[in-house]
């Protein structure tokens, strides 16, 4: 499902796409969870690391990682848990370009309201 919802995207923001990694993780880590007072988060952000020059610290890229068992729980069918996987890697890689979601695609309809 994230492979499907990032190939949604590629038409428009190929270039962009191409310095991300996309993971799918269990849960999320224990030091993520240490504010309870939220929701359990659905996916989250690493940044990317330029290259430095020395090659003992290669570059590497962005990384969204989402997550599968808090999807699920939010989900009652697969046509709802597809819609919301898609919602999620939006919001993910709209915030990763400092972009509102709408703008990365017009049919975000908020997944994580």
């Amino acid at each position: 499902m994230v492979l499907d919802a990032v190939a949604r995207l590629e038409s428009r923001w190929e270039a962009e796409l191409a310095g991300v990694e996309f993971a799918v993780q269990e849960v999320p880590e224990a030091e993520e969870l240490v504010d309870d007072s939220g929701p359990l988060p659905l996916a989250r952000t690493v940044p990317g690391t330029p290259d430095s020059g020395d090659p003992g610290r290669p570059a590497t890229p962005a990384r969204i990682v989402v997550y599968r068992r808090p999807l699920m729980a939010r989900s009652d069918s697969d046509g709802e848990l597809s819609d919301l996987v898609f919602d999620v890697v939006v919001e993910e890689f709209a915030s990763f370009l400092g972009l509102d979601p709408e703008t990365v695609d017009p049919g975000y309809r908020g997944g994580l309201d």
